[in-house]
């Protein structure tokens, strides 16, 4: 049987043809297309000519097609729709994967023909992206140990290897675990206070799981599934029951316990920074990012909590006058947040969600790209597709041209992880021909009942937003360059687009237009869309301080160097009482379950990277509220030039300058979040 992974796409779009793919493919694939890559890097660093831009740079940048191609597909699956032979093909491919790239970065003779391409860049007469680009493959090569002798050069190689298998290890027991905890209800005590969307999406859920009780509601541990829950149940000792589940993944007993893999993971980190130089795996992280520091990054952050702190406590005092309750706890936050918000400003979640249906606010992100960037989006039923809930659509410029396809997978499954995120199938690149990208959104939306549509919280709506920001980012790459396309920026410049995005989202232009009831196709009337706006700072002080205690946490925790004496439960209340953490106020991730920071070191020590672009989102978006305009052309056109279709063509901070005319300020960030003294 012929293996299409190995095969030319001649399918629409040249999709993955995922009706022909299946796990045992893998294998095969993965050893040929690193085969191949390998000798494709030794050709290039065995060349007996000097190195010049085009026989090194261009030619790394042409190299590893077919390892690209197989890898994107397995690592979408794997987290998009995955199975027990998925993961058993990861376990097995992470490791190597990362020695052979650890090899590619240690390979002495091609970083030698880096080093005299970097030392001789401004005498080759290139432009200034071409110059970023020697830079940014000099950088990361020495990053990744190419300057490292002998031995060092061996182990951190084999660390490499080992964090790997680490990290797969980590996501799959946080996956299983999440999988596993289903609580089914069914009786009208159970139910209590639950309103019918919140009860229509649980029977749908019940029946994706195959359950067959009589009434049976599932909740799961997806965000769309707990939140409503615990905003809504009467019920007390249920909402704990799911607490404290959502708490504890990563950390129950037995075989998915986190608690060994991330203590190897943490000393493997510790053991490559100072192999580099640095004092602590922070040190390192932080050297490549605006920031620079933890230092620089903690500053920020603390600017931040010291008023969300004091908010947060007021809004528990809140809490507790309304609910008598003297025990205030983290399963009662949410819920009687939802009753304060309905005595301050005559609104609640059930008021709102029937007018934010899945499928008018895609029409509305789509909506709010088209005005900003010309583009436009038709769906596609032609595609092929790894689930049948995935949407495609053909995005075309505004002179019809082919600029991507754009996929959305938004439903939760227990053949998906948690959270939401941007991936693509296909980078864009322009190096002897266009190539335009696959670009897919991952949400985990509870999908509305057969024949209903699916309804979303605000906070879910902020989300699709969110994920559409990075979409977009991948989209409308203009660069030549592989390595500086698309979203492959610096860590805390990444989320500026897909969180300046969410703006538009509560925009009462927007809001009026796209925020249809679900039953009476009605508009959002004016007095909702005022109450909405007038409660938007309601409860940021609990919202920030779950976010940035964990941000605090992570640094704190890639900055300690006594790793064998580590009790997880401990670091985390010690860090916590440290920064005098609100009473009933949990973090946003504990640590057992904290992918963001174990499952790549993409985010480890770097979990603050989302305040830090909100303070360049919030004061981006000034631009077009100064320009009295949510669709302003100047600044418009400067956001896609500089920013979404710009990728790392210059250092981040030249770019918002090219985009605001100066470099932000903090003001606007605590302004929206109500923490203004």
């Amino acid at each position: 049987m012929t293996n299409p992974l190995l095969q030319t796409w001649l399918t629409p779009f040249e999709m993955p043809p995922f009706e022909s793919i299946q796990a045992n493919h893998f294998p095969e694939a993965f050893n040929i297309a690193l085969a191949k890559h390998q000798t494709e890097i030794q050709e290039i660093a065995n060349r007996a000519e000097e190195p010049t831009f085009e026989n090194t740079l261009l030619a790394l940048e042409a190299s590893g097609a077919l390892l690209n191609q197989t890898t994107s597909v397995f690592f979408n699956l794997s987290a998009s729709h995955t199975s027990q032979d998925i993961q058993s093909i990861e376990r097995d491919i992470a490791p190597k994967l990362a020695a052979h790239n650890a090899a590619l970065f240690l390979n002495e003779a091609l970083f030698q023909r880096i080093e005299k391409l970097h030392q001789n860049r401004q005498l080759l007469g290139l432009d200034s992206v071409s110059v970023r680009l020697i830079e940014r493959y000099h950088l990361d090569f020495v990053r990744a140990g190419a300057k490292l002798k002998d031995q060092d050069r061996q182990t951190f190689a084999a660390y490499a290897e080992k964090l790997a298998s680490c990290f797969t290890q980590f996501s799959q027991n946080v996956l299983a675990d999440e999988a596993l905890f289903c609580m089914v209800l069914s009786t009208e005590e159970e139910l209590a206070g639950l309103p019918d969307f919140v009860i229509s999406a649980a029977k749908q859920q019940a029946r994706d799981r195959g359950l067959t009780q009589t009434n049976a509601h599932a909740f799961t541990l997806s965000r769309s599934s707990l939140t409503p829950f615990m905003t809504f149940s009467e019920r007390r000792d249920l909402r704990e029951i799911m607490w404290k589940a959502w708490c504890k993944r990563g950390e129950n007993a037995g075989p998915h316990n986190n608690h060994l893999v991330m203590h190897e993971i943490l000393k493997i980190r510790l053991a490559q920074a100072r192999l580099l130089g640095y004092q602590n795996f922070s040190d390192y992280a932080l050297a490549d990012t605006m920031a620079g520091s933890p230092a620089k990054a903690r500053d920020l952050l603390m600017r931040v909590w010291s008023p969300a702190r004091l908010k947060a406590i007021q809004e528990g005092q809140d809490l507790k006058k309304l609910s008598g309750l003297s025990d205030l706890a983290a399963w009662d936050w949410h819920y009687w947040t939802e009753r304060v918000r309905k005595e301050k400003f005559d609104l609640n979640e059930a008021e709102i969600k029937p007018y934010l249906q899945l499928h008018k606010l895609m029409e509305a992100m789509f909506a709010v790209a088209s005005r900003l960037f010309g583009v436009q989006f038709k769906q596609v039923t032609n595609i092929a597709k790894y689930h049948e809930s995935v949407t495609g659509w053909d995005v075309t410029d505004s002179e019809g041209k082919h600029v991507g396809l754009f996929l959305s997978d938004n439903f939760a499954r227990s053949s998906k992880r948690s959270g939401a995120w941007m991936s693509t199938y296909r980078d864009p690149m322009n190096l002897t021909q266009e190539v335009r990208p696959i670009v897919v959104n991952n949400n985990n939306f509870s999908q509305g009942e057969l024949g209903k549509p699916t309804l979303l919280s605000l906070d879910d709506a902020r989300t699709l937003f969110h994920e559409f920001g990075h979409g977009l980012h991948g989209l409308l790459s203009r660069v030549k360059y592989p390595r500086l396309s698309g979203t492959s920026v610096l860590r805390d410049f990444v989320e500026f687009p897909s969180q300046v995005y969410e703006n538009w989202l509560m925009q009462p232009q927007i809001l009026k237009e796209f925020a249809l009831h679900a039953e009476t196709g009605q508009p959002m009337p004016n007095e909702l869309i005022e109450k909405i706006l007038a409660a938007q700072t309601f409860n940021q002080g609990f919202a920030t301080v779950e976010y940035v205690s964990c941000a605090l946490v992570d640094l704190a925790l890639h900055e300690n160097t006594d790793l064998d004496n580590l009790d997880f439960q401990k670091f985390e209340d010690q860090s916590l009482s440290a920064i005098q953490m609100p009473p009933a106020i949990g973090m946003r991730h504990r640590l057992p379950h904290f992918s963001h920071l174990f499952s790549s070191n993409g985010y480890a020590s770097a979990y603050y990277v989302y305040m830090w672009a909100e303070v360049l989102d919030a004061d981006g978006f000034d631009a077009f509220l100064e320009a009295g305009d949510l669709f302003a052309k100047e600044p418009a056109q400067k956001l896609y030039e500089h920013i979404y279709s710009a990728g790392n063509c210059q250092d981040p901070m030249s770019a918002y300058v090219a985009f605001r005319g100066r470099e932000p300020t903090v003001s606007p960030l605590l302004t929206k979040r109500g923490l203004s003294v």
